[in-house]
């Protein structure tokens, strides 16, 4: 069994990124690789964090990791640079900036997050009340509907019973 050298591990990689998008088989076929080996080498990369494609086709559907991945290879960037490394990769600068920005938002402090917490707490609480009160009424509608029925069967029987007496 033949080994590979980190980078010309790396080299393969890179052709399931844009701009080639190749498929793992594809990388297989011509490199001569197993399927299996490439797909070890694939997650072996996500699991150090390094942005590589997943079962998911575009970038939006990426892991966390590997956005967040894609985060810090890129916080040191300038515009062009940022640029240059987004048609590389396939991706659009404005989402990069969008994985920042959440990324930052997840280092909000614990108060921040438990006053968050509470707003949505009180608004699905609020959300459960009225749909508690609703469903309440439409079971009232139901019985009531019900109980009409089961009288105008009884009451249809009864007319029946008299048409059969005349």
């Amino acid at each position: 069994m033949p080994s590979y050298s980190e980078e010309r591990k790396q080299q393969i990689l890179n052709k399931l990124l844009p701009p080639s998008n190749m498929t793992v088989a594809e990388v297989s076929r011509i490199e001569g690789i197993g399927l299996q080996t490439l797909y070890n080498w694939r997650d072996k990369a996500k699991q150090q964090g390094r942005p590589v494609p997943g079962s998911k086709p575009t970038s939006e559907h990426w892991s966390a990791e590997a956005k967040f991945a894609t985060v810090l290879e890129t916080a040191s960037l300038n515009e062009a640079e940022l640029s240059e490394y987004c048609r590389a990769k396939g991706l659009f600068v404005d989402q990069v900036k969008a994985w920042k920005a959440d990324a930052l938002r997840g280092f909000m402090s614990s108060r921040e997050q438990e006053l968050e917490a509470k707003r949505q707490r009180q608004a699905d609480h609020k959300e459960i009340k009225q749909l508690k009160g609703e469903l309440r009424r439409k079971e009232k509608a139901l019985a009531e509907t019900a109980a009409l029925l089961v009288l105008r069967k009884k009451l249809n029987a009864l007319w029946e019973n008299d048409n059969e007496d005349d």
